[in-house]
């Protein structure tokens, strides 16, 4: 008996209709507060013309301008008889050739394109992510097996860290890393978020880590052991390959919180994505474009993180 294929087309029109009224009510919601919506604001806060002044570096009296395009070249020829040749947008040129200038005299300016404050503080997020990710997988492997030590002080140690850490707020741990630990031991604002950030994801890899070992199975260490395989090589070459396989999911949820949390390193004034969304805004009055567009770029980061984790599951998961 052939099984019957279940429609699911009518369960991805309410879907859509679920996301349309949601969007018509926050719509709705802006016009009742009479809120203006400025998006064209927001592309300059990504990436925008920087301009910057070119100056006469002496006395003299602009001798040549030549047309290059949408430049012009300036000639300067200084009382000593010294050159100066400056290259300037055509539309920014402030002398005609044969006038004097003297020194610190702006002859125009050079534009280019340059980073806008929300691209500078993604990028600020992702390395903060990527360095204190990579020091707490370090710590939390690390804790994890101490924590299954048969040594009493490692086991008691990793215990009261990953208590202490996962009992307190990140805030207030980074709060203590900047004001207290930073202060006494002169750290940068950056090493003490990185540092608060690695231990918190540490503390919470640790036990992941735990959970992932004891739930192989016994046999399988005893196996190893029994082929004449050291602890640590039994642990290195047959426990923690099984184990990986099955925290790679908490994992990966971990790490995609842990690039959420970045954005609490703002208060010891890091300029990451959140602080450069909320300046932003100072500038912009467009309150909701710019949230939106922190939230969106938050999405890029983690949506693609989650792919992989999910790609690299289902290869893990066909090996078995």
């Amino acid at each position: 008996m052939t099984r019957k294929h279940r429609r699911t087309w009518p369960w991805h029109i309410l879907t859509g209709l679920i996301l349309v009224v949601m969007g018509w009510g926050l719509w709705y919601s802006t016009s009742l507060i009479s809120y203006e919506w400025r998006w064209n604001r927001v592309p300059q806060y990504f990436a925008y013309q920087a301009e910057e002044s070119q100056r006469a570096a002496d006395y003299g009296t602009v001798s040549a301008i030549a047309d290059a395009g949408d430049h012009a070249r300036v000639t300067l020829t200084a009382e000593g008889g010294g050159e100066q040749v400056l290259e300037v947008a055509r539309d920014s040129l402030q002398v005609s050739q044969g006038d004097d200038v003297s020194e610190g005299d702006q002859i125009g300016v050079t534009r280019h394109w340059a980073a806008g404050p929300l691209l500078w503080g993604l990028w600020t997020t992702l390395w903060i992510s990527v360095v204190s990710g990579a020091f707490g997988l370090v710590i939390g492997l690390f804790t994890g097996l101490c924590r299954l030590s048969g040594n009493p002080t490692l086991r008691d140690l990793s215990t009261v860290y990953v208590e202490l850490v996962r009992g307190t707020p990140l805030l207030v741990q980074i709060f203590i890393f900047y004001f207290f630990i930073g202060t006494v031991l002169n750290l940068s604002r950056e090493f003490a978020g990185v540092a608060a950030l690695a231990l918190f994801t540490g503390a919470y890899v640790g036990e992941i880590v735990r959970a992932g070992v004891q739930s192989i199975a016994r046999g399988q260490n005893e196996a190893a052991r029994s082929l004449g395989l050291t602890a640590g090589q039994s642990m290195r070459h047959v426990i923690l390959p099984q184990a990986f396989k099955r925290v790679l999911p908490p994992l990966a949820g971990q790490f995609i919180s842990l690039v959420k949390d970045t954005s609490l390193v703002s208060v010891i004034a890091i300029t990451e994505l959140t602080k450069s969304g909320r300046e932003a805004i100072t500038t912009s009055f467009s309150t909701f474009e710019i949230w939106f567009c922190v939230a969106a770029l938050y999405l890029v980061i983690n949506l693609p993180l989650s792919q992989i984790a999910s790609r690299l599951e289902r290869r893990l998961g066909k090996s078995d």
